[in-house]
C-alpha cells in the first residue's frame, strides 16, 4: 500500500509513520489526514488551536481534498475530533469552541460527499510520550504551579498516541468508504483526574488547580477555548467503534504509565 500522511511531521504524524513499517509504494495512495490534529489535545490551554479556527479547518480540508484529487488517491482517512460526540449529544458548546464544532462537522460532510472514497474517524483527545505539552506539564508541576482543571464531573474521550496511529491505519487498510467512525480508550474521565494523575506520578501527590473565580485573570495564561474545551463533556460512549480495531492502552492511567516509563528510557 502506497500511503501518504499528511502533518507526517507533527507529534501524531511521526507515531504514525513509525508505526506504518514498510511502505511498498505501489499503487494509488491512500491518505491518512491529520492536518488537523495538531489541536486535539487538552494539554496546550488552548493555544494550539489557529486563530480563525473555524476557517482554517475548512480551508485546509478543501486542501487535502484537492490534494487527493490530483493524486488521484485510492481513499482518504480523515482524522477528526471525539469531541463533536459532546456537542453533538447536547454537551455545552462555548462561544469561542462554537465555530470549530461546527467547521469540524462541516468538513466531515464535505470528506464525505467528495467523489474520493473516504471516510471519517474521530479521534479521542491525544496524548503520549512524544507530546511536548505534556513535558510542560511535568516541568510545571516541578515549580509548584497550579493548572486550569476544569469540572471534575465532565467526562471526556482520551486516546494514547500508539493506540491513535494503529487506528488510522486500520481504517487506512480496510477502506470502510463513506463511514464516520470513533477512536477513543473507551474510558472517559475528566482533565482534572487525567492530570491530577499525572502529576502523581511524576511526584506531585496534590496539584494545586486554578479556582474558578479566577478565571477572568487566569485568561492570559489560559486559553478560554481550553476553559471551554473542558467544559463540554461527553455524552454518551463513542460509538460506533472503528471496525477491526480497539485500544492496547484502555484507559488514560495505563497510558500515562507508558508515557512516564518511555521518558525514564529515553534518559
Amino acid at each position: 500500500m502506497r500511503l501518504l500522511v499528511t502533518a507526517a511531521r507533527s507529534e501524531l504524524g511521526r507515531v504514525v509513520v513509525r508505526t506504518r513499517g514498510g511502505d511498498d509504494g505501489r499503487g494509488a495512495p491512500v491518505i491518512i489526514n491529520l492536518a488537523l490534529q495538531a489541536p486535539n489535545t487538552l494539554l496546550h490551554d488552548g493555544h494550539a488551536w489557529w486563530p480563525d479556527p473555524g476557517d482554517h479547518i475548512l480551508a485546509s480540508t478543501r486542501r487535502v481534498l484537492a490534494a487527493a484529487r490530483r493524486e488521484d488517491a485510492a481513499f482518504l482517512v480523515h482524522a477528526s475530533y471525539a469531541f463533536l460526540e459532546g456537542a453533538e449529544g447536547g454537551g455545552k458548546v462555548g462561544g469561542r469552541l462554537r465555530p470549530i464544532v461546527d467547521a469540524a462537522r462541516e468538513a466531515e460532510e464535505m470528506v464525505l460527499a467528495s467523489a474520493r472514497p473516504a471516510c471519517v474517524v474521530r479521534v479521542g483527545y491525544l496524548y503520549g510520550p512524544e507530546w511536548r505539552d505534556l513535558r510542560a506539564y511535568r516541568r510545571a508541576f516541578q515549580l509548584g504551579r497550579p493548572y486550569w482543571a476544569g469540572p471534575r464531573h465532565n467526562l471526556h474521550h482520551h486516546l494514547y498516541s500508539n493506540d491513535a496511529a494503529r487506528a488510522l491505519l486500520t481504517a487506512a487498510q480496510r477502506r470502510a468508504a463513506g463511514r464516520r467512525t470513533y477512536a477513543t480508550d473507551g474510558t472517559p474521565a475528566s482533565f482534572a483526574d487525567f492530570i491530577d494523575h499525572f502529576a502523581r506520578l511524576v511526584g506531585r501527590s496534590r496539584p494545586l488547580h486554578v479556582p474558578a473565580r479566577a478565571r477572568p485573570l487566569i485568561r492570559f495564561v489560559v486559553s478560554e477555548l481550553h476553559m471551554e474545551a473542558v467544559e463540554l463533556a461527553a455524552t454518551a460512549a463513542a460509538a460506533p467503534r472503528l471496525p477491526g480495531w480497539r485500544p492496547l492502552v484502555p484507559s488514560y492511567r495505563e497510558g500515562l504509565a507508558e508515557v512516564v516509563e518511555a521518558w525514564h528510557a529515553q534518559r
